[in-house]
């Protein structure tokens, strides 16, 4: 099982997409769209201050009529954000991201941001364990 430092070594290349308090959710979403991601960290002088999601968009703009030109990222995002640190192994973070209904997992350090790991980067990181147990077992099997 790995730990999300190394889940996080793996998403080499990735950058951290991050918006501020200040940014309509228009433009959060146009980051969001060019990185072709689903959440981005609200992030006000260098500390993390919330979290914005697609789910966010849907249930508090779309949902209550707002527009996304004219909304803050500040007055919808999701302030309580739910994180991990690098020790954490996968499964605690899916095990977080089941109880919390939430997809993304911010990874923190102290107050320093490492990273940000989706439930897709889980899901691949679980089928690869999944297809090195499976060929230790063929392996075995064919060598006895």
């Amino acid at each position: 099982m790995q730990t999300v430092r190394q889940l996080l070594e793996q998403k080499s290349g990735r950058v951290l997409v991050t918006v501020t308090p200040e940014s309509t959710v228009f433009q959060a979403l146009q980051v969001m769209a060019e990185h072709d991601i689903g959440a981005v960290l609200v992030m006000d002088g260098g500390e993390v201050v919330g979290i914005f999601s697609e789910r966010d968009y849907a249930r508090r703009i779309v949902l209550q009529g707002r527009t996304s030109a004219g909304t803050r990222i500040r007055d919808i995002m999701t302030s309580k954000v739910v994180y991990v640190t690098p020790e954490q192994n996968s499964d605690q973070c899916m095990a977080l991201m089941t109880e919390k209904h939430i997809r993304h997992l911010p990874v923190l350090e102290g107050k320093t941001v490492l990273g940000m790991l989706s439930i897709g980067d889980l899901v691949h990181a679980t089928i690869h364990e999944q297809a090195q147990v499976i060929n230790q077992l063929v392996h075995y099997i064919q060598s006895a």
